[in-house]
């Protein structure tokens, strides 16, 4: 599985991005998340998603503000970042796992990963 993000960029403090994840296929029945890593930081996811379902998973630091989404007929999965603050700055990156497993924002140790988009926040 080969994934693309585009959609970051840069912002003022209170707007909006929306980041896409483009899938070459996508795995049905299986996680597909959004991570983070800011400078200096280690990795760290922000929202996952079932594929097919509607199950969504969010790390508490995010709930409230990001949004994920997917379109399965374009094998896309989407995350929608509101009221965006300078710490949210990091390199954005996508991954999908293998089917049939857990899913959550806590494991990071997808299959799959994308090159990742930037997202720069200014104050």
């Amino acid at each position: 599985v080969q994934l693309v993000e585009s959609g970051g960029g840069s912002v003022q403090a209170g707007g909006s991005l929306r980041l896409t994840c483009a899938a070459s296929n996508f795995i049905s029945s299986s996680c597909m998340g959004w991570f983070r890593q800011a400078p200096g930081k280690e990795r760290e996811g922000v929202a996952s998603i079932y594929t097919g379902t509607d199950r969504t998973y969010y790390a508490d630091s995010v709930k409230g503000r990001f949004a994920i989404w997917q379109d399965n007929a374009k094998a896309t999965v989407y995350l929608e970042i509101n009221y965006l603050r300078p710490e949210d700055t990091a390199m954005f990156y996508c991954a999908a796992d293998r089917p049939w497993r857990r899913c959550s924002p806590m494991r990071t140790d997808l299959a799959f990963w994308g090159q990742g988009t930037q997202v720069t926040v200014s104050s």
